[in-house]
C-alpha cells in the first residue's frame, strides 16, 4: 500500500511514512495509490473491531492487525458511549450519527485518539521524538491537545485565531494541564494559521531539525480513521441500503472520509451533501467555480468558518482521472491551480475536471445564521434535544435533501461546546457533561501573537531546544 502526493512531485511512501509527515515535500496531500476493497462490517461488529479492518487495509502491513486492535482499544476507551459513533433517529428515515462522545465532545476525538495512539507507538518503537504542529478552527485543537496530553514522545503545538473559537474550544485545548501542550492564539482567521502550517512544514530544513509533523485533517490517517464511522452506519441501517450522508463542513476531511468509503467498497452507494455556513467554500467548489481566496466572516458556527478547505485538494486530485482511474490522475493540474492560487488569488479548475467533481456522487448546501438558529430552535421542539450550530448546520440542509432511503447527518459537537450561543437561541442550559468537568477546573495556558510564520517558528524551536 502506497501513498502519492497529490501534486505528483514526491516519491511514494508507505503508510507510516505518510502518517508521520502529514504534508507531501512538494506541498500536496497524500493520497492512496489505489483504493483497497475492504469487506463490510456486519450490524453486530464492534467499532474497534471495524477500525482494525479499515486501518490494517490502508496500512498495508506496516503494523500488524493486532497493533491496530491493540491501539483502537486504548483509543476508544475514553469516550462515553460503547458503539463510540451511535445512530439515533430524528424523524421518519432520518438520523443523526453521534460523533461527540468522546472526551472533548466533538467528531476529531474519533480519528485524533487513534493517531496519538498511533504516533506515540511508533515513535517509542524507534526511539525518536517529534513535534507536532496543529491549526485548529475550534475542535481539532481540543481534539489533538486532550489526546496527546502527557506524551513522553511528542510536543504538540496548537495555532488557533484569536477570540474566534468559543470559550469552551479554547478550554479543552488550553487547560489539559500537561507540559507537552502548548498553544498560541494568533491575531486572524483559521485559514491565516493553516497556511503556516503548510508553510513551516514545507521548509523542509526546519522540519528536520524540530521534527516537525502535522496532524491537521491533511493526515492521511485523520482521513482514513474517520471513514470507519461511515461503514459502520452502513452496518447499522442495512448492508444494503443507500444512505445520503448530510455533513456539516470546513475543511472537507470528515466529508471526504465518506468519499474514502465508497471508494473502498464500505457503502452500498455514496452521495453526499456537504453543509456550510457564509462560508461557502466547498459549495461553489461542487458547483465548478474555481479556487479563490476569500475573506473568513464570523458565524455562530465557527469550527466551519473557513474558505480554504484543504480536503478538497484530495477530491480535485481525484477528479483529474478522466476515468475514475487511480493510475491516472494527474497531479500537475493540481498543482498548477494551487500555483496560480498563491500567486495572484484564484486558481482555475479545467472545465472537464469541474465537470467530474459535479457528477462524483458530492453536492453543497449553503445555511445562514438565522436558518441555523430556526433549526436548532426546530429540533428543540420536535426530539427535546439541544444540537450544536454546526450539527444544526446539517439537519437543516437534510431537509432539503429528496432520497427514498436513510438520511444520516453528522452531528459534530455536543451542545456543551457552545453554551453561549445554545442559551441565546434556545434558553436552556448546555452544561458540560461529567466526563469533561476536570477541564474547567484547571487553569487555561495560552500566548498571543501575530499572524505570522516567524513568530510561530521562532517559538516551536524555543520548545523543541527544551525537550
Amino acid at each position: 500500500m502506497k501513498y502519492v502526493s497529490t501534486r505528483g512531485y514526491s516519491e511514494a511512501v508507505d503508510f507510516l511514512a505518510a502518517s508521520l509527515a502529514g504534508l507531501a515535500p512538494d506541498g500536496g496531500l497524500y493520497t492512496p495509490v489505489s483504493w483497497p476493497q475492504i469487506e463490510r462490517p456486519k450490524a453486530g461488529d464492534s467499532y474497534v473491531e471495524t477500525a482494525t479492518r479499515v486501518l490494517s487495509a490502508f496500512a498495508g502491513g506496516t503494523l500488524s492487525d493486532e497493533v491496530i486492535c491493540t491501539l483502537a482499544e486504548r483509543a476508544y476507551a475514553p469516550f462515553a458511549h460503547q458503539s463510540v459513533a451511535p445512530l439515533v433517529e430524528v424523524g421518519p428515515n432520518r438520523w443523526m450519527l453521534e460523533l461527540h462522545h468522546g472526551p472533548t465532545l466533538a467528531f476529531k476525538d474519533v480519528a485524533m485518539r487513534l493517531i496519538a495512539q498511533l504516533y506515540d507507538y511508533v515513535l517509542e518503537q524507534r526511539g525518536e521524538r517529534m513535534t507536532i504542529l496543529c491549526a485548529t478552527s475550534g475542535d481539532t485543537g481540543g481534539a489533538a491537545a486532550s489526546a496527546f496530553a502527557g506524551s513522553k514522545r511528542v510536543d504538540m503545538v496548537i495555532l488557533h485565531p484569536h477570540n474566534r473559537v468559543s470559550p469552551v474550544q479554547r478550554l479543552f485545548m488550553t487547560a489539559t494541564g500537561s507540559d507537552n501542550v502548548h498553544n498560541l492564539a494568533l491575531e486572524g482567521d483559521f485559514d491565516g494559521t493553516q497556511a503556516i502550517l503548510k508553510q513551516l512544514i514545507g521548509d523542509e530544513h526546519f522540519r528536520r531539525r524540530v521534527g516537525l509533523a502535522a496532524v491537521n485533517s491533511i493526515n492521511w490517517t485523520r482521513v482514513a480513521a474517520q471513514s470507519v464511522y461511515f461503514a459502520q452506519a452502513q452496518a447499522q441501517l442495512g448492508g444494503d441500503r443507500p444512505i445520503h450522508f448530510v455533513v456539516p463542513t470546513g475543511n472537507f476531511g470528515d466529508a471526504l472520509a465518506g468519499y474514502v468509503a465508497a471508494r473502498s467498497g464500505l457503502l452500498n452507494s455514496f452521495r453526499i451533501t456537504a453543509a456550510v455556513n457564509a462560508n461557502d467554500a466547498m459549495a461553489r467548489l461542487l458547483s465548478g467555480q474555481p479556487l479563490t481566496r476569500g475573506d473568513t466572516a464570523p458565524t455562530i458556527s465557527p469550527a466551519m468558518d473557513i474558505q480554504l478547505p484543504s480536503n478538497f485538494e484530495r477530491l480535485f486530485y481525484e477528479a483529474t482521472s478522466a476515468n475514475g482511474d487511480p493510475a491516472v490522475r494527474n497531479g500537475a493540474i493540481v498543482a498548477k491551480a494551487y500555483a496560480e492560487l498563491a500567486a495572484k488569488g484564484q486558481g482555475g479548475i479545467p472545465p472537464d475536471v469541474s465537470a467530474r467533481l459535479a457528477s462524483m456522487g458530492l453536492d453543497g448546501h449553503r445555511v445562514s445564521d438565522d436558518e441555523t438558529r430556526e433549526e436548532m430552535k426546530r429540533t428543540l421542539t420536535e426530539t427535546g434535544w439541544a444540537v450544536c450550530p454546526h450539527t444544526a448546520v446539517g439537519l437543516a440542509a437534510a431537509r432539503r435533501v429528496r432520497h427514498e432511503g436513510p438520511i444520516v447527518t453528522l452531528a459534530t459537537a455536543h451542545a456543551a461546546k457552545f453554551p453561549e450561543t445554545v442559551r441565546e437561541v434556545l434558553g436552556v442550559d448546555a452544561p458540560l457533561p461529567a466526563r469533561a468537568q476536570p477541564f474547567a477546573s484547571r487553569p487555561e495556558k495560552f500566548d498571543t501573537g501575530p499572524m505570522s510564520a516567524d513568530f510561530v517558528r521562532e517559538r516551536i524551536l524555543s520548545i523543541a531546544m527544551k525537550s
